[in-house]
């Protein structure tokens, strides 16, 4: 990979991870427009270590209640909001966990072509809209439920589909639920951090398991890069989410939908 495909990609993947806009389907646009090959796992690796230190840097003090919470689950208690917060993301986490393991193989090699994800980018586009236009936006991430956190974590684990957005189903599904957009895209942060850490781990045991040859000083680049627009990205979002609805992101979809068929066919 040459700097500027790293630099270009690395800003694309940081950008697109926590917006509700789909980081493969930039992913495959990208590389297509410009006749560039794929960027590898040890690059995926780079990206996601630089998206998770973004994540945990702007929610360290959610992070820190969840934890405290955490270890009032251990200890048997779930009466406070930081426990039964802490229990719902461990909860949430599962389904994604489980069909990662599962199905993210088959999912790599038989759902990554551009008509499925033109198809997976306008349809959770149209769904965006509904939730936004039709959403009670009357809860508030204190009042989440077990229950609310399993359907939330469910919502998740479809983002393993290309095309999908992780961000954009599970604050879709949150806010289909009644949370309030920034509730709702709060929520879908904490939740996405263990997943993120357990992916780049996998990536990351991966890449150490094979002989491949790794340029650390580019990848630290990658890294350095997408963490910096991502922590850019969950600021703008959380700033303006409450305003901007999701409507401008499921409009977005829409022509990036349209413009992956212009340049692929």
């Amino acid at each position: 990979m040459t700097g500027i495909q790293i630099v270009v990609l690395a800003i694309v993947q940081g950008l697109t991870e926590f917006l509700p806009i789909s980081s493969s389907g930039h992913l495959v646009l990208v590389p297509a427009a410009f006749g560039w090959t794929d960027q590898g796992l040890a690059f995926d690796v780079a990206v996601h270590f630089g998206s998770l230190a973004a994540v945990l840097l702007f929610f360290r003090k959610d992070l820190a209640a969840l934890l405290r919470g955490g270890v009032q689950v251990l200890g048997g208690s779930i009466e406070t909001i930081e426990s039964r917060l802490a229990l719902g993301i461990a909860l949430g986490t599962i389904p994604a966990a489980v069909a990662g393991l599962l199905l993210a193989g088959w999912i790599e090699t038989n759902l990554r072509s551009p008509n499925f994800i033109v198809f997976t980018l306008s349809g959770y586009a149209v769904l965006m809209i509904l939730a936004d236009r039709y959403g009670r936006r009357s809860r508030e991430i204190s009042g989440v439920r077990i229950k609310d956190a399993f359907i939330i974590g469910c919502a998740q684990a479809l983002a393993l589909i290309p095309g999908t957005s992780r961000s954009g189903v599970t604050i879709t599904a949150a806010m289909a639920l009644g949370f309030e957009r920034q509730d709702a895209a709060r929520f879908s942060f904490l939740l996405a951090v263990p997943v993120i850490l357990l992916a780049t781990a996998y990536q990351l045991f991966k890449l150490i398991s094979t002989d491949a040859q790794v340029a650390w000083a580019q990848l630290g680049i990658a890294a350095m890069v997408a963490g910096a627009v991502a922590y850019a990205s969950i600021e703008f979002f959380m700033r303006f989410v409450s305003r901007i609805g999701l409507l401008p992101f499921a409009i977005y979809r829409l022509v990036l939908a349209a413009l992956i068929l212009y340049v692929v066919y």
